[in-house]
């Protein structure tokens, strides 16, 4: 799919839902807050959410931490005429920018003036990107030295009743939202590629997964799981995840593992 084709399918979807995306989503987008705080960035610090919206992450991060720019980019021109007006009338035009653009390519210099950025993080988005690797990689390719690229997005239901995956992944089918199996092998990639190194858990028995991937500092050698942080439900994954038999791929994306780039 063309990136014109996918920003006609994403305006006609939510030039009505737009209006109360943020009030019914709260209810099903598990784990954006809890990877909002971890976010952590540093002080003076910059953020890019790719898959925007309507800047509701980016306006709850600019006011909890007033030192730091925060950017936004989405596809659909509907979603950022939202965004704007919320933006504004949270005083926050000076701190926080979004702007209109393919997460596949878009140019963060042209947009912001910026091409590195210490945080950045996709919530609920990769599941609706059709070329979502190839936006993956390009998020990996944005990161500062120091910087980490944060991932929530539904997961396989893994440990839930097969019913439940059956229903939920047809409901979401029909919003074109299609939970990416093949996550973690996408982020093996991605590590390796760009020299990164990371974590990724399962969230409530696999309704969602969470990924963080880290480049180094100039100054250290280790990457963000040189200060490891408590993991509440699931375990680290390994980047170099050994892999499982086909008879066992249900449970593929619960090994307890440690994360680390080749």
């Amino acid at each position: 799919m063309s990136g014109a084709e996918q920003r006609r399918r994403m305006d006609a979807i939510y030039a009505s839902q737009r209006h109360i995306y943020d009030l019914t989503r709260k209810y099903y987008l598990f784990g954006r807050d809890t990877m909002l705080r971890r976010l952590d960035p540093p002080r003076g610090g910059s953020v890019l959410e790719i898959g925007c919206g309507t800047a509701r992450n980016l306006i709850a991060l600019a006011r909890v931490r007033p030192d730091i720019r925060c950017h936004g980019v989405d596809i659909s021109a509907a979603m950022l005429k939202t965004a704007h007006g919320r933006i504004a009338s949270a005083g926050l035009a000076e701190r926080v920018a979004v702007a209109e653009g393919d997460a596949l390519d878009f140019d963060p210099v042209l947009l912001f003036g910026q091409g590195r950025f210490d945080r950045v993080f996709i919530s609920y988005a990769l599941s609706m990107i059709p070329g979502w690797e190839a936006a993956l990689d390009h998020a990996g390719g944005l990161l500062a030295p120091g910087g980490e690229l944060h991932i929530v997005d539904f997961g396989q239901q893994e440990r839930l009743p097969g019913m439940w995956r059956s229903l939920l992944f047809a409901w979401l089918d029909r919003f074109h939202v299609t939970p990416r199996a093949r996550l973690a092998d996408a982020l093996d990639r991605v590590a390796r590629d760009h020299g990164l190194r990371g974590e990724m858990q399962v969230l409530m028995r696999g309704y969602a997964w969470r990924a963080t991937l880290g480049r180094p500092g100039e100054d250290r050698g280790a990457g963000i799981d040189a200060h490891p942080r408590h993991v509440p439900e699931g375990a680290a994954l390994s980047l170099q995840w050994r892999r499982r038999r086909e008879a066992r791929a249900r449970s593929c994306f619960v090994r307890r593992t440690a994360l680390r780039a080749r």
